[in-house]
C-alpha cells in the first residue's frame, strides 16, 4: 500500500469517526476544531475526506492478488499433513475382525513361526 493510499485511508477513517460522532451525539468534530462548517479549513478537510473516499473505492474493486502482502511473514508452501483423500485412518468405522493384520516384523530371522 502506497503513501497516497495510506493517507486516503487515514482521512476516510477520520471522516467515518466524524460521521459517527454526528450520528450518535450530534457533534461535528471537524467543524468544532476548524471553526464551523462554513470555515475554509473545515471545507478543505471535508473535501479531502470525500476525495479519499473515492480513492479507497478503487481499492474495493482490486483483485486480491494485487493487495500487498507483508514480506516479513514466513510463508510455507506445499505443506502436507496427509489429511486429504483418505490418507489418515478412519477411526469412525469399527475394526473388521476378519481382516488380517500386516506383518510388522519384516527383518530376516524375526518372522513369526507357524504352529
Amino acid at each position: 500500500m502506497g503513501a497516497i493510499q495510506r493517507t486516503a485511508l487515514a482521512l476516510v477513517i477520520i471522516g467515518a469517526i466524524n460521521w459517527g460522532l454526528i450520528g450518535f451525539f450530534r457533534f461535528d468534530l471537524v467543524s468544532a476544531i476548524f471553526g464551523g462548517q462554513d470555515a475554509f479549513l473545515s471545507r478543505v478537510i471535508f473535501g479531502l475526506v470525500g476525495i479519499s473516499g473515492l480513492a479507497c473505492l478503487a481499492q474495493l474493486f482490486k483483485p486480491m492478488e494485487e493487495v500487498e502482502v507483508d514480506s516479513t511473514r514466513h510463508v510455507h508452501k506445499d505443506l502436507n499433513y496427509n489429511t486429504e483423500f483418505g490418507e489418515e485412518p478412519d477411526f469412525t468405522k469399527p475394526k473388521d475382525p476378519k481382516k488380517k493384520k500386516p506383518n510388522v516384523n519384516k527383518h530376516k530371522g524375526n518372522t513369526p513361526k507357524k504352529k
